[in-house]
């Protein structure tokens, strides 16, 4: 079990993905595992999140739809949604 500031490799592939994603100008071992990604924390908008979700289905080959209920939950950190992608893609 990992602890709560270290990344597993996944969740290293998946902040790398959201940094080259969004051209953010931060390392990708600055997105902490349990850090919100939307408003405080990570500071990335609806527009971000967007941007996030259809990367997700080119790379990962699964869609993410805007109307999903738990969006709030699957954004809610780096850690849960690299889970959410571990357990949908292709």
């Amino acid at each position: 079990m990992t602890s709560s500031d270290t990344l597993t490799d996944f969740e290293r592939e998946v902040a790398q993905f959201i940094v080259s994603t969004l051209n953010l100008e931060i390392s990708p071992e600055q997105i902490k595992p349990l850090e919100p990604l939307y408003g405080d924390g990570l500071g990335l908008d609806s527009i971000d999140v967007l941007e996030i979700a259809l990367a997700v289905s080119k790379r990962y080959g699964f869609q993410m739809r805007s109307d999903d209920p738990d969006n709030a939950n699957i954004f809610g950190s780096l850690r849960s949604l690299a889970a959410h992608i571990a357990a949908h893609r292709a």
